[in-house]
């Protein structure tokens, strides 16, 4: 029962980075067309909009508002990682501007020591230096882009966006954190689309809402999934959406990744592998284990 419930939830995982990626290929796909302010401001609005119902229908107690002060610091992160991600997206290959994204969690290391006092151990430490340098294998500081920089700062705001989310009290739900986030970040996405309007065709349009509506789908199958089984369990299937955007740019957008990128690829994926527990679930453990004396006479006579 608990295998099944793990793989249910691993496949909700994957289509859940599937439905990322291809958010980013609709990102892809405007092309700097549309003002990074007006997509980010319809896409928070749309997210207000869907959360407002589950949000509605929870006790008053539920719904209240806890360290507003917090709550608008996340807000505004998801402003400036949006901001940003679009840009990197926009002028960057799929593959690289994914890779950057994908060191969030090694960067949360030292912000975890730095803002949470917490301790972390030299194999943690390695690793994330490990996948650092992956990062600027991609990267290539000879060949360096300026949307680089955007990417690293949507790397950086996701960060801190998910080791901030531990100083969240724990009175407010899932559901009120989701919907005072991104109603928090509308008043100022709203003043900076407003002053950067400009008339948006109906296909970009839809471009925007389903880039949106793609990532909503993405943090609800990621709930569902979570909710399954363990994280160290499923975390895995996140990497998956590394090898979609690699294929999907090398299918439409012949963004077509040389061998020092993918070996980036591997040196900031590899370090986020839970190794120990692919080897306790499949079973290698028992395998590398040294044999019983028991086990090793019987093998003897046989």
């Amino acid at each position: 029962m608990a295998a099944s419930a793990t793989y249910v939830a691993i496949l909700l995982l994957v289509i859940g980075n599937l439905a990322a990626s291809l958010s980013d290929v609709a990102v892809k796909l405007l092309d700097g067309d549309v003002s990074t302010f007006q997509y980010v401001f319809v896409r928070q609005l749309l997210s207000t909009l869907v959360i407002f119902p589950f949000w509605w229908r929870q006790k008053p107690s539920q719904k209240k508002l806890y360290n507003p002060g917090l709550n608008l610091l996340r807000a505004q992160l998801i402003l400036i990682g949006s901001g940003c991600m679009v840009i990197a997206i926009t002028h960057l290959t799929l593959a690289t501007a994914n890779a950057v994204f994908y060191a969030a969690p090694l960067l949360m290391l030292p912000l975890a020591v730095l803002l949470l006092g917490e301790q972390i151990t030299w194999q943690r430490v390695s690793a994330a230096l490990f996948g650092f340098i992956g990062v600027l294998v991609v990267l290539r500081p000879s060949e360096f882009h300026w949307a680089a920089t955007f990417a690293l700062g949507t790397t950086f705001t996701l960060a801190l966006f998910n080791v901030t989310a531990r100083k969240l009290p724990t009175e407010q739900t899932i559901v009120s954190t989701l919907f005072w986030t991104s109603l928090l970040s509308l008043p100022i996405s709203a003043v900076l689309a407003f002053i950067y309007w400009a008339p948006i065709s109906t296909g970009q349009m839809m471009l925007i809402l389903a880039s949106a509506g793609l990532i909503l789908s993405y943090n609800g199958l990621a709930v569902m999934a979570y909710r399954r089984a363990p994280a160290s369990h499923i975390s895995v299937a996140e990497n998956s959406g590394l090898v979609f955007v690699v294929i999907i740019g090398v299918i439409y957008f012949d963004e077509v990744p040389d061998w020092l990128t993918l070996i980036g690829i591997a040196m900031i994926v590899l370090p986020l592998i839970p190794w120990k527990m692919l080897l306790k679930a499949g079973g290698l453990n028992y395998l590398l284990r040294p044999k019983p004396p028991s086990d090793r006479r019987k093998n003897i006579t046989d």
